[in-house]
């Protein structure tokens, strides 16, 4: 009997780690809301108005009846009641702090104090799996506020119900520091960076973003087009076509894309797909220029920004690293 283990041993190894991930999220879950639930304990006792010697009493008796047991020092208790503090009156936030780790909880409760756009990085990294690095980077950058000022003309084409969804997607600026470019560089050299690393670009764009590639090539009677990133948007069931500008935003660059969408419309999306979307990428844009631009393209099109954070190259190989300092001050 000729039988393929590979099949096998795959389908074994997926059934694992599903266990093990839902297993260390079921864990993950009962441990915040045994924080919470603690928290809720020492607020509602009035232990604001304790003193130090009393929260070290508390946590000192709980080592001692749970001899080995880490977590339950006296600043994390503070930090356990605060934490409950400061959801206590939000019914959703106190929902989805049991879906991330306790680490990205503290990071969020220290840095962010609205509630909605606690929320909002609560839900992305479930949603992206987002780490407390890659959280902290993302916070840095003000995501959230970014997400929310998209320039676009989706209203155009999309009716009211759709729009949240739809703007959710994209950014209105995007930080690519990551891909360790310098500072002056050409679209081709922007393109390549975005390729080699294709799996971080993903990450910043989303998990429903699927690459479909570079350079995408329209033909038209005998002429031929280039996309210079083309993806496909899983939720959206959409082709989203990524033009790249190394310089200011230009009319012309958004009847560009408009064009580029309608030859995607026409010749490339399936029929149970939608319409196609553009996200023009400039190195700076000026809004008013781009509100007027977009208001005679046919297509739904959004103009983002992006950045750098990091220090070009040829500078930063002077300078001492970030760990390379900390030895320097801790001696």
């Amino acid at each position: 009997m000729d039988i393929k283990i590979s099949p096998i041993i795959n389908e074994i190894k997926h059934q694992i780690a599903h266990a093990r991930y839902q297993s260390m999220s079921k864990v993950n879950k009962e441990l915040i809301r045994m924080y919470l639930n603690i928290g809720k304990t020492l607020y509602e006792n009035n232990a604001d108005s304790w003193g130090k010697s009393i929260i070290e009493n508390i946590a000192k008796e709980v080592q001692i009846s749970f001899p080995g047991i880490k977590g339950f020092s006296s600043r994390n208790l503070w930090l356990m009641m605060k934490f409950y503090k400061t959801n206590r009156q939000n019914n959703i936030l106190q929902q989805l702090v049991a879906e991330i780790p306790w680490g990205q909880n503290l990071l969020i409760m220290a840095k962010i104090k609205d509630d909605k756009a606690k929320e909002y990085y609560i839900r992305k990294c479930i949603e992206k799996g987002w780490s407390r690095a890659v959280l902290e980077e993302e916070i840095r950058f003000d995501s959230y506020k970014n997400s929310r000022y998209l320039q676009n003309n989706f209203t155009k084409i999309l009716s009211k119900d759709k729009l949240a969804l739809y703007r959710s997607q994209f950014s209105d600026e995007y930080n690519l520091s990551f891909l360790g470019l310098e500072e002056t560089h050409s679209e081709k050299e922007l393109e390549e960076k975005i390729v080699s690393n294709i799996i971080q670009v993903i990450g910043k764009l989303g998990s429903d973003f699927c690459f479909m590639g570079r350079q995408y090539k329209v033909a038209l009677v005998d002429k031929e087009y280039y996309i210079d990133l083309l993806f496909y948007h899983r939720k959206l069931k959409s082709l989203i076509a990524i033009e790249l500008k190394i310089d200011d935003f230009k009319p012309e660059y958004a009847q560009q894309l408009n064009w580029y969408l309608h030859l995607l419309d026409k010749h490339v999306k399936y029929a149970e797909d939608r319409f196609s979307i553009g996200i023009l990428i400039c190195k700076s844009k000026n809004r008013l220029l781009v509100e007027y631009a977009l208001e005679v393209v046919t297509h739904p099109i959004g103009v983002a920004t992006y950045k750098y954070s990091k220090l070009p190259k040829r500078i930063s190989k002077y300078l001492p690293s970030e760990d390379q300092l900390k030895k320097i001050f801790e001696n």
